[in-house]
């Protein structure tokens, strides 16, 4: 059903994307000199823009797998990828169990997107703890009355509500669900948080284009995706209560606003999320991309071409990241993840690669 969108996703990325089986086939192995990657679906995007600028200035290509978080977590551990990247941070323990380490690369947004007759982008306000009843099946149609209630002036279809969630291991999903059980004891409780979950009802798609696309395809679906899907797919998205208690709509500035207070310098691993942050303009999913790596290489080259690639997002990779509705880092960030880098050595023990100086970015 969704195989189309998956292709063409994959293409734009230079490789097709595959299960983590299939990407170990001799005919599936990168040209010398690649970058090779694998795991977030919500980074896809984003990463399919900076590969195609970045082979325009170098002529070196990015492979990149949108397999999901999970799968890239799973593939860096066995080496099978230069990096993993992943919405989901690896717990620092885990990092040192596997000799690892992460860094962020960029933020943004996970929304809630419907598909509902004659209701726009940006139209239907919804909140945390209503988003957790519809996805546990307590409230089965549009019309009922505590959607009503938030949504005065709205006409609203008595149409039963089909749930669309992710049905692969997905950051987003943790994101998501780590979100709904802070907001809803009844959530936590009963479906809890994780990047897989035992969900009571709905049915799963494969990454965030498999749920735009299902959601696209189904009148009375709701379904949860990265903010830049949305935009590119044309889903409408709703506007959601924050912290705070005010209804606000997704943005480039309400993620920011949300990462504004972000404290990395006392992150253990980098471990860090960005959910139902304080602040009256910040937007209550907001999530991290972080890049995995192993510390000590044993093709110091590759590790080095990664680190050179990220060297060059951080460096001129902002633009586009705002064109695409992602949040950059802020410059005092890079310089603390550029500092870690060090830590990613040669068996000599030498770092495989030292950033030089850069500059800050408009």
């Amino acid at each position: 059903m969704f195989k189309p969108f998956a292709v063409a996703l994959g293409a734009l990325l230079l490789l097709t994307a595959c299960s983590d089986k299939s990407a170990e086939k001799a005919g599936d192995a990168p040209a010398a000199g690649d970058i090779t990657g694998a795991g977030s679906t919500f980074f896809a995007p984003l990463g399919a823009k900076w590969a195609e600028t970045y082979k325009g200035e170098t002529g070196v290509r990015l492979n990149y797998q949108s397999i999901g978080s999970g799968g890239g977590v799973r593939q860096i551990k066995v080496k099978t990828v230069d990096f993993g990247a992943t919405d989901k941070p690896v717990k620092p323990e885990d990092l040192a169990e596997s000799d690892l380490l992460q860094f962020p690369v960029v933020m943004g947004g996970i929304v809630p997107i419907v598909n509902l007759p004659d209701v726009k982008s940006g139209q239907m306000n919804l909140t945390g703890p209503l988003i957790a009843d519809i996805y546990m099946g307590k409230i089965k149609r549009w019309d009922d009355p505590a959607i009503v209630a938030l949504n005065p002036g709205l006409k609203l279809p008595h149409l039963p509500i089909t749930v669309v969630h992710r049905a692969d291991g997905s950051g987003t999903t943790f994101l998501f669900s780590n979100y709904l059980a802070k907001v809803s004891p009844t959530w936590k409780k009963e479906v809890g948080a994780s990047d897989a979950l035992e969900w009571p009802v709905g049915l799963g798609g494969k990454g965030n284009e498999g749920v735009s696309a299902f959601v696209k395809q189904t009148i009375g679906a709701i379904g949860y995706v990265e903010y830049a899907v949305a935009v590119r797919t044309g889903t409408a998205v709703t506007n959601m209560t924050n912290h705070d208690g005010q209804m606000i709509a997704p943005s480039i500035e309400a993620f920011a606003a949300a990462a504004a207070g972000a404290d990395w310098a006392n992150a253990p691993g980098n471990q860090l999320l960005l959910l139902d942050q304080p602040g009256a303009k910040a937007w209550p999913m907001t999530a991290t991309v972080f890049v995995v790596m192993h510390k000590t290489q044993d093709k110091p080259a590759a590790a080095r071409a990664a680190l050179t690639f990220f060297d060059w997002a951080y460096t001129k990779g902002d633009t586009l990241a705002i064109e695409m509705h992602y949040v950059p880092l802020p410059d005092n960030v890079k310089a603390m993840m550029r500092a870690q880098w060090s830590q990613i050595v040669a068996a000599d023990g030498k770092p495989v690669y030292t950033p030089a100086a850069a500059p800050a970015q408009n």
